[in-house]
């Protein structure tokens, strides 16, 4: 049990950005094109968390001083470092292989993913502005390997959208982060010594318009419009909106945003959203009503 906690798979919520590909390139009702993204996304997940485990070994002097993290069992004591490690390397091991089986092309790029991880738990998150970027850049790569998976290139906008929002969630959590633990915060992760609530503000604010900009002239473009046979794409600008808005909303009044992932499956009106505009998306590009 300490295991699968430790794989944190309340977090796998975030792989479910490699199915983006499947969905915009209208192979959704392709059952081998599904059957291989559902093989991506459980072998992301399988490698996002052993990232958690190698993170949680590495970060457990610091999480036993979080509030929340020194609950985790490698910072408890339940598991072991030992342990983890061992089942981190199995883990990678057993889903790098299974990548390049399925798909050479599909096997570099989870390789990436995990080096950019590796890379960042030891040396990209002890520095200012890059460390969220890095967590970005991990987003891109699952965006990626969906596509490459299946077999389809994937589209400038959904990498440009899917960098952006990354952004605006990352900088979220590191506000979390500040404001949850004040003046300790940087005793807790070095790195948050060179934030604090105002800038991070700014940054959210830059990338939260910069996302529903790209967004919405994805969604009016007339290679869009030419792509899915449809102009009413852009029907579906309030939900990112409202989502955006109802997240900033969490953060600043409800005290959220330490997990997107928490925040989506715990807040139903972000839920319904997401939801919502999934099937907006699904019901347009698979059933258009106009040209």
């Amino acid at each position: 049990m300490s295991v699968l906690l430790s794989l944190r798979p309340d977090q796998w919520t975030k792989n479910l950005i490699v199915f983006a590909a499947l969905i915009f390139a209208r192979r959704l009702l392709d059952p081998a094109a599904v059957a291989l993204a559902l093989a991506a996304f459980l072998i992301f997940c399988a490698l996002s968390g052993a990232v958690y485990l190698l993170n949680d070994v590495s970060d457990r002097e610091a999480d036993r001083l979080h509030p929340r993290k020194s609950q985790r069992p490698i910072a408890s004591g339940a598991l072991s470092a030992g342990a983890a490690l061992s089942w981190a390397v199995a883990l990678i091991g057993a889903g790098v292989a299974v990548a390049f089986w399925l798909q050479p092309s599909f096997g570099w790029a989870a390789a990436a993913y995990v080096a950019l991880q590796a890379l960042y738990t030891s040396v990209l998150k002890h520095i200012v502005i890059v460390d969220v970027m890095a967590i970005a850049m991990g987003f891109v790569l699952r965006a990626v390997a969906g596509g490459l998976v299946i077999g389809v290139p994937v589209s400038d906008w959904l990498l440009v959208c899917t960098i952006l929002l990354a952004l605006f969630l990352g900088l979220s959590k590191r506000r979390h982060e500040i404001t949850l633990l004040a003046a300790g915060a940087a005793g807790h992760r070095r790195i948050l010594e060179e934030y604090d609530p105002y800038l991070l503000d700014q940054m959210i604010a830059v990338v939260a318009a910069s996302t529903l900009v790209a967004y919405i002239i994805y969604c009016l473009s007339p290679e869009t419009t030419e792509r899915f046979g449809t102009h009413w794409l852009v029907l579906t600008v309030p939900f990112p909106i409202y989502g955006l808005f109802r997240y900033l909303y969490l953060v600043h009044r409800k005290d959220a945003g330490g997990s997107p992932s928490d925040a989506l499956l715990n807040d139903r009106p972000l839920m319904t959203c997401v939801a919502v505009w999934g099937l907006a998306v699904a019901a347009i590009i698979y059933r258009p009503f106009g040209s």
